[in-house]
């Protein structure tokens, strides 16, 4: 039991990364980025190769993100420049990914590591993954709190008004989308050097994940005065992970999880918005009292006159 529940920790720690790079464009930007499939699989398959090819395993992640960014370029690029839509512009760079990807892995549809020093060699996994998580979560958290946070928050609450004010918004775009695919690659590099290879389907279903993970940490825990996102990532990105972990112990197949995602995601939607309707009745009850309570008060008032 104690190497399942570890071994779920390592996974949430591992895909929180790529749940932090989701944040920025879903939550933030309001950016529909469908290529994090790929961009997960390129982070992999840049890592795994350089590896093989005798490179630093550290060295290697910091190309995986380098790859991951220029991703992100690319989709800001068809979406800024050439005026294609957001959705469509992700899903035409997610394809030609995955044609890049097979390429970087030299046509090989897996790539495994057999042998081949990783960041975790002669090191406690679990500890690695903390520090590593931990420093992703603190950047994350203090570019937030910096101007051009505030600047990415105010595109994605209403662009027109940061226009407005003469300042480009093309370009931070491209550099909130460069940012948060080398996120979500430097998190399919580590995953292929914990898992010990790199294959050409392991992105599937990542933008799903990071969606219930994201889903689940925000609708279910912003009762509780968590302020900072990056927790909300890691929390949601753990209980998806545990929902998913102890669905296949109980039987299900691995070809049912992204069923499985999909009802996940359903079921934490259904429980945000049967909040925010119990509350806006609660407001509407008050409001309607209120409005009796003053109502009365003029009638009175009429009386008296």
């Amino acid at each position: 039991m104690n190497g399942f529940v570890i071994g779920i920790i390592q996974q949430s720690l591992i895909f929180s990364i790529a749940v932090m790079g989701i944040y920025i464009t879903y939550k933030i930007l309001k950016f529909a980025d469908l290529s994090a499939d790929g961009s997960f699989t390129l982070g992999a398959s840049v890592s795994a190769i350089l590896i093989t090819k005798g490179m630093n395993p550290f060295i290697s992640l910091g190309f995986a993100m380098l790859a991951g960014a220029m991703a992100g370029v690319a989709t800001g690029l068809l979406n800024v420049k050439l005026k294609i839509q957001d959705m469509l512009s992700s899903i035409l760079v997610m394809v030609g990914l995955y044609s890049i990807n097979l390429r970087i892995m030299m046509g090989k549809a897996n790539l495994p590591l057999l042998n081949q020093e990783s960041i975790f060699t002669d090191k406690n996994i679990l500890l690695m993954l903390c520090i590593i998580t931990f420093i992703c979560a603190a950047f994350f958290t203090l570019l937030f709190k910096t101007k051009l946070g505030y600047l990415l928050k105010g595109i994605g609450d209403n662009e027109n008004m940061i226009t407005s004010l003469g300042i480009n918004t093309g370009s931070i775009k491209i550099f909130a989308l460069s940012l948060s695919n080398a996120f979500i690659a430097l998190s399919g590099g580590i995953l292929a050097q914990y898992q010990g290879f790199s294959d050409i389907n392991m992105g599937t279903g990542t933008m799903i994940m990071g969606l219930a993970s994201i889903i689940i940490g925000y609708n279910i825990f912003r009762k509780i005065n968590l302020s900072n996102s990056s927790i909300f990532c890691i929390i949601g990105t753990l209980l998806y992970r545990t929902s998913i972990a102890l669905s296949l112990r109980f039987g299900f197949n691995p070809s049912d999880l992204n069923l499985i995602s999909s009802i996940i995601v359903i079921i934490a939607l259904s429980i945000g918005n049967s909040r925010e309707l119990l509350a806006n009745r609660r407001r509407y009850s008050l409001g309607k009292e209120k409005f009796k309570y003053l109502l009365g008060l003029k009638k009175a008032g009429s009386r008296n006159a």
